[in-house]
């Protein structure tokens, strides 16, 4: 069964897309920027904007039912590849005990120029 999963703390959608898809245990999130859900604006830096993509992220998944330790796999993607050691830093600090798989690439250009975006998959276990 899948199911649609939405909550106003994090960002919406800002086109036709779902923040997260939920299919039996598992749950599809699309890309998190460090937009922050309140002001609508992005957070300062990539320090700050990875921090708040990471906010992003856990409040989808507890809108799933789920934890950051539920997290199997994740991509990062960095507007520049300078910025993948302060990104790195925040990752790290996110995850208890083993990390989940992960792909992190640069890419052109992020959706309103964002410096990050994350997303991940995750698997009620």
């Amino acid at each position: 069964m899948k199911k649609v999963i939405s909550t106003s703390a994090a960002p919406a959608a800002i086109g036709p897309y779902s923040q997260a898809v939920l299919v039996d245990k598992t749950l599809y999130a699309s890309g998190q920027l460090g937009i922050d859900p309140k002001t609508g604006e992005f957070a300062d830096g990539i320090t700050a904007q990875t921090e708040q993509a990471f906010r992003n992220v856990h409040a989808i998944l507890a809108e799933a039912g789920m934890t950051i330790n539920d997290v199997v796999k994740t991509t990062v993607f960095l507007a520049d590849m300078g910025d993948f050691a302060a990104m790195n830093e925040v990752y790290a600090r996110q995850f208890e005990g083993t990390f989940p798989a992960r792909s992190a690439v640069a890419v052109r250009t992020l959706p309103k120029n964002g410096l990050v975006e994350i997303e991940v998959l995750a698997i009620k276990g």
